[in-house]
């Protein structure tokens, strides 16, 4: 087969009248389908650089028939055509096949992802096979585009990427569930006098668990560095089924130096901005292929979110509001008790009709970081409520004031002796600062409109289940 260098398919169908009618061109891909008949055959050929194929029309007579019924669907080939107009509708150019090689087979009666509708827990069950369909194709390309929306974004108003631990010896959220790091022996640990695992005989010389945030360390690059922003894997071991729960996943948390709450809230509802107008302006392929299959509302729902300023009020404003609504909620309002995703689905879809942002939540609710109201009961908390999703960012201006934070680390029993660096800080140089913390599935739930956060990630980890 003559060599000749690969044009990716999404070049051919977005840039055909420059490459020009009539040259040879040569593709490389999986074959989705083919059909035709003893003379002819068309195959529909898929690289993953966009949603659509190119068909491939092959004349069988120049062909070898023993090579023809290796390609089926599934099968890897490479070929070298003709770019020609095409007389079909629904496609503006196809290639004439003038040879063709193929690089691997699929046997249509072990290849699992033949011409029919497949439910999406099925596909879960063969995930290492899935990007080749139609929507993890589109999910996987739109997670790209979001990463680089969200380095681009940071990068283009002077924030720097601090790459934080994935092995920490904290729990920056005070919440547990962490996943144990360790060289010891598990069938036969070292223990203590008191019968204890003793940790001071591990790799690290003390107990270690994988990350469940980078917020801390990203306050000591805010330190200094002024604007810094980690995104990285994330973990928390909770035994947690639901379709809005992963063990390992990817969280965006920016820490301001100088921002105050006020602040910390434009700069979220920016950034949010930014990735959706992004997503519109460079992945509508995507976009109109999910949501013409699975969310016939989302490109709605997206535009709707540029174009509305996000709804600001306390938690205070919103515990009256949900308390006079009338509706019947499945959890019980009352102040002090933390707001659950039908109260704040309620407050975005129904009440307010746009993105909400909640601020001065309880203190006893949120984490031991936060910045203490002159009221004593309340903090400079901030959620960022979203339609469908509920709260998609969590932030707050961080307690600068060193004697403050230390009272808040005894009532919360966080023992000093293991943060001694993050209370350093606020011993050397304090400053007012602020950041927040956007799950990366989460917003990729929210802009590809998909139901299952298991979908939005490519190989997802869940309670029993550690796969491909």
């Amino acid at each position: 087969m003559e060599s000749i260098k690969r044009t990716r398919i999404a070049d051919i169908l977005h840039n055909w009248q420059s490459i020009g009618i009539g040259n040879t061109v040569n593709l490389k891909g999986w074959v989705r389908t083919k059909r035709g008949n003893k003379n002819v055959a068309f195959i529909a050929l898929n690289d993953g650089s966009i949603i659509h194929s190119i068909q491939i029309v092959v004349e069988l007579a120049g062909f070898d028939e023993g090579s023809m019924k290796l390609i089926t669907t599934g099968s890897c080939i490479s070929v070298n055509g003709t770019l020609v107009e095409s007389p079909g509708q629904g496609q503006a150019v196809e290639i004439q096949a003038k040879e063709i090689e193929v690089y691997g087979t699929a046997d249509p009666e072990t290849y699992p992802l033949q011409k029919k509708g497949h439910t999406l827990e099925f596909l879960r069950e063969i995930a290492h096979l899935r990007p080749r369909t139609n929507t993890f194709g589109a999910v996987l390309r739109m997670r790209h585009a979001m990463a680089y929306a969200i380095h681009k974004y940071f990068n283009d108003n002077g924030f720097y990427y601090l790459h934080t631990p994935i092995i920490t010896g904290s729990d920056a959220e005070g919440a547990g569930a962490m996943f144990r790091v360790t060289t010891l022996d598990a069938k036969n640990p070292p223990l203590t006098g008191t019968g204890e695992v003793d940790y001071s005989l591990d790799f690290f010389g003390k107990a270690t668990n994988l990350t469940v945030s980078g917020q801390l360390e990203g306050e000591l690059g805010a330190l200094a560095l002024s604007n810094i922003y980690t995104f990285g894997p994330t973990f928390r071991a909770e035994n947690s089924n639901t379709p809005r729960h992963l063990a390992e996943f990817w969280m965006i948390e920016p820490e301001m130096a100088f921002y105050d709450i006020n602040d910390n809230m434009d700069l979220a509802e920016d950034f949010l901005k930014y990735l959706v107008r992004y997503a519109l302006e460079h992945c509508m392929d995507d976009l109109e292929f999910l949501n013409k299959m699975y969310d016939n509302e989302l490109i709605d729902r997206l535009k709707f979110v540029v174009e509305n300023d996000f709804q600001r009020l306390t938690y205070t404003e919103a515990i009256d509001i949900l308390k006079a609504s009338g509706q019947k909620f499945e959890f019980p309002v009352d102040w002090g008790t933390d707001l659950q995703s039908e109260h704040e689905r309620y407050l975005v879809e129904k009440h307010f009709q746009r993105p909400v942002i909640l601020t001065d939540y309880p203190s006893h609710i949120k984490a031991f970081y936060m910045k203490q109201n002159d009221d004593g009961k309340t903090v400079r908390a901030m959620d960022v409520l979203f339609p469908r999703i509920g709260e998609i960012i969590g932030g707050s201006q961080r307690e600068e004031v060193l004697e403050k934070l230390i009272q808040r680390c005894r009532e919360m029993h966080i023992p000093e002796k293991d943060i001694w660096w993050y209370l350093d800080t606020r011993r050397f140089g304090t400053a007012p600062h602020a950041g927040f913390g956007l799950g990366f599935e989460r917003m990729m739930l929210f802009v590809t409109g998909m139901a299952n956060i298991r979908d939005v990630i490519p190989f997802p980890r869940t309670p029993q289940n550690a796969e491909f």
